[in-house]
């Protein structure tokens, strides 16, 4: 039984993890911060660590970027892209009129983890503009927060399996802004993952430092992978946090790195004076391939 670790349970790392491994059984280590998580990996008391990296509303998630970058060597061993679905949830008597309808007046206080909370703004400013947002750790921590606040006019942004971890109720249905919102997971981890799901192709993840002085350097990177049509799905610069003005770049490229041109153009880029560190080379996983499949 794989062991993994994961933010805690209810949040959407937690349901993507278990969309991943379907009818697998795993052991699940579940953690406050983001920061636990990954060391849990690091120090060898879980074999992988679920790590959201990019959702479709906030775009990248810096910070567990710079973690893979900076603080941990563990490489990329799968990713997948799964819905992002958050929902108000809270005491639905406290949110109701004497008929029964829904009633946003008396709510006071939205607890969420603020990238959840970005992503339904618009919900928000509509039905409560008036109240109090408040940051927390994880959208299950702040189901868990309103659970124990009853009668205080509290609610919380979070997923359905949150509001069920915690015994609450869904107030209002998918709450976010757009219904096209996606999350991207690797799974990161020092051994290959075998999984019995059929993959939607394979990526590497690479990250490139520019020799410093040398003008074009980066119109030479790109070309290494233009001219033998290697396509890049991502390309993100991040700062190498150790001089101002000194950059990695973070690239993904869509092919394994066992084919035939990649190292090829990895040797090349490092001809011209650049580092380059491989993130992982790992299969990839679509949420609405496989929905489309199922069905």
């Amino acid at each position: 039984m794989k062991s993994i670790a994961a933010l805690p349970q209810g949040t959407v790392s937690h349901e993507a993890l278990l969309y991943l491994f379907g009818d697998e059984a795993v052991s699940i280590k579940h953690h406050k911060l983001i920061s636990d998580v990954f060391l849990s990996t690091a120090n060898g008391e879980t074999e992988y660590s679920v790590i959201p990296i990019e959702n479709t509303i906030e775009g990248s998630v810096s910070l567990h970027i710079d973690w893979l970058i900076n603080e941990v060597n563990l490489p990329m061993q799968a990713e997948w892209i799964f819905p992002s679905i958050q929902n108000l949830i809270g005491h639905p008597q406290e949110f109701r009129d004497r008929e029964g309808n829904k009633d946003y007046s008396r709510m006071v206080k939205i607890l969420s983890h603020p990238v959840a909370m970005a992503q339904c703004l618009q919900f928000v400013r509509e039905h409560a503009p008036w109240a109090e947002l408040e940051s927390v750790g994880s959208t299950s921590e702040a189901v868990e927060i309103v659970k124990n606040n009853p009668g205080k006019g509290w609610a919380a942004i979070g997923t359905a399996l949150g509001a069920a971890t915690h015994g609450l109720e869904i107030v209002d249905r998918q709450i976010t802004d757009h219904n096209n919102n996606y999350t991207r997971f690797v799974l990161v981890g020092p051994r290959k993952l075998e999984l019995s799901r059929k993959s939607s192709g394979d990526k590497t993840s690479i990250l490139v430092t520019l020799p410093e002085d040398f003008p074009g350097a980066l119109h030479q990177v790109l070309s290494a992978f233009a001219w033998r049509r290697l396509n890049l799905s991502r390309i993100e610069s991040r700062p190498t946090k150790k001089k101002l003005g000194t950059y990695y770049f973070y690239i993904d490229v869509l092919e394994p790195i066992e084919s035939v041109l990649l190292p090829a153009a990895l040797e090349e880029i490092k001809a011209l004076g650049c580092q380059v560190r491989i993130l992982g080379s790992y299969p990839t996983y679509t949420y609405k391939e496989e929905k489309a499949e199922v069905q």
